[in-house]
């Protein structure tokens, strides 16, 4: 699980695209402006993402004509969980909380 996830990110493009989907929350990016923002041509693109969801790390739907791309926090979150087990000597006070995405706020 962890291995590959590990072996996923350890690209600079699926790095980055990954980072990308983190930051833009639960509601994710169409894969177009994934494409758009990194300026990946689309069968590259299509590449890496494949990788990615055959980590676990990203998950996607149908939205018409469109494909949206999601991070999987569950997945993101036991990932942070295995690299920091034990962390610190298991002098857990020193090590910083797993990551829980907030939601976007709406502008009125």
């Amino acid at each position: 699980m962890a291995v590959e996830a590990l072996k996923a990110l350890a690209h600079d493009t699926r790095l980055a695209t990954y980072r990308l989907l983190v930051q833009a929350g639960p509601e994710g990016l169409a894969v177009g402006e994934i494409g758009d923002r990194l300026k990946l041509p689309a069968p590259t693109l299509t590449s890496h993402l494949n990788v990615l969801r055959h980590a676990g790390l990203v998950r996607d739907v149908r939205e018409g004509r469109s494909i949206r791309c999601r991070a999987d926090y569950t997945r993101m979150n036991a990932l942070l969980g295995f690299l920091t087990e034990k962390c610190c000597g298991d002098e857990t006070a020193s090590c910083a909380p797993v990551c829980a995405p907030n939601p976007k706020r709406r502008s009125s």
